[in-house]
């Protein structure tokens, strides 16, 4: 059951993501084509802003979720096996404090710019802020399953990717 979800709320956020990119896409264009015309839409570079930030935050709950974060572990690697575990249960335990954080700050900021409002969209600013909720429970939620699956392996192997 618990696969199932994982899968589900994966490819969801895939969704989420591509759709983002398309969106990001059709706003800057137009923004571009509607500049060179002569009558620029104003309100296409601040829409593109939150896009940007929707976007990189989904990135970011994508990379988590598949452990695709820029990460040496050569040093890690040359620690014997209980020691490497160790460490290995230090960075989880640190990331998922980390998510912890980015939740309740982002929650905070949400709130915070709640009733101002975007200079060129009726809309709201906490919506700038508001995906960052989702990436900090998110990151909290795997740091805390990756710790619980470090303490139960022997030993811990971060997926490996090739870069060509």
């Amino acid at each position: 059951m618990r696969d199932a979800f994982s899968a589900a709320f994966d490819r969801g956020m895939a969704i989420v993501a591509s759709v983002l990119v398309v969106a990001l896409l059709v706003c800057v264009s137009l923004g571009v084509v509607t500049r060179e015309a002569g009558s620029p839409l104003i309100w296409t570079h601040e829409l593109s802003r939150f896009l940007m930030v929707w976007l990189a935050v989904f990135g970011w709950v994508l990379a988590s979720r598949k452990q695709l974060h820029v990460r040496i572990r050569y040093f890690q690697d040359l620690l014997p096996q209980r020691a490497h575990k160790l460490v290995e249960i230090a960075i989880q335990s640190a990331l998922t404090l980390f998510g912890v954080l980015v939740a309740i700050y982002s929650i905070g900021l949400v709130a915070k710019n709640r009733d101002l409002e975007a200079t060129s969209m009726p809309l709201s600013m906490a919506w700038m802020y508001a995906p960052l909720v989702l990436a900090g429970i998110v990151t909290a939620a795997q740091g805390a399953l990756e710790v619980a699956r470090a303490i139960r392996a022997p030993r811990v192997v971060a997926p490996q990717v090739e870069i060509e």
